[in-house]
């Protein structure tokens, strides 16, 4: 199974309570949590992540359990290995797009490399068409190439799943579809699992297997996870 997540978490926000419980189980290599904003999808993917600590529950991911509260377990978030794709890209502004790639090398940020010495920042500079504009910082450049840069540094170091929240949603429509495609070919050539959140039907059309449905913290039981296209 490559998706295996179980996870509560009693959000509280001022007087407001929010409680998240999902389970959901799947085959799919290119799997969507959709939903309407507030469904708790974004808190889900940080979770999972290990950016965000649920109360319980446990996630594994094709095989490897990365967190489990009741053996009292839980991986760091650079020891899960997964690449995370921010909905605003969470570029790193006083970085150039080169640094923004390497952040996550073992030689750091503070004393970033020069162009030819990491091979593998390099690689993904190539993939994503970033050569021209590797020395510019994230304001000089444009939404489409902040998009790639956020890409490449979560697959630089090689992650075992890639997680993408609603990467596409600060794009205009025609590079949206760019994209989509672009996206499309990469995992398809990489073969990494995906888990993608939206509320863009495009999206489910063009990068998921297999959809499952949140609302209100919680997965729909109304609806049940549609295959898209088999695995």
């Amino acid at each position: 199974m490559i998706w295996d997540i179980e996870l509560a978490k009693l959000l509280r926000h001022d007087h407001t309570r929010f409680q998240l419980d999902v389970h959901f189980v799947s085959q799919a290599r290119r799997l969507a949590l959709f939903g309407p904003s507030g469904a708790g999808k974004t808190q889900t993917l940080k979770m999972i992540a290990g950016i965000g600590r649920p109360d319980r529950g446990r996630i594994s991911i094709a095989g490897r359990v990365l967190y489990d509260s009741a053996a009292r377990f839980a991986l760091s978030p650079q020891q899960r290995r997964l690449g995370y794709v921010f909905q605003d890209y969470a570029l790193f502004p006083h970085l150039t797009v080169r640094q923004n790639i390497a952040f996550a090398r073992r030689h750091g940020w503070l004393n970033p490399a020069p162009k030819g010495e990491d091979p593998a920042v390099e690689r993904w500079i190539e993939a994503f068409h970033l050569q021209a504009i590797a020395g510019h910082r994230p304001h000089q450049i444009s939404g489409g190439q902040r998009q790639r840069t956020a890409l490449a540094r979560a697959l630089v170091n090689e992650p075992t799943a890639l997680l993408l929240d609603e990467p596409f949603a600060a794009l205009d429509r025609t590079l949206r579809e760019r994209l989509r495609d672009e996206l499309h070919e990469l995992q398809v050539e990489l073969r990494i699992p995906m888990l993608l959140i939206t509320h863009d039907d495009d999206d489910l059309k063009a990068l998921a297997d297999e959809v499952i449905v949140m609302r209100a913290g919680r997965i729909d039981p109304r609806a049940e996870p549609t295959v898209l296209v088999e695995t």
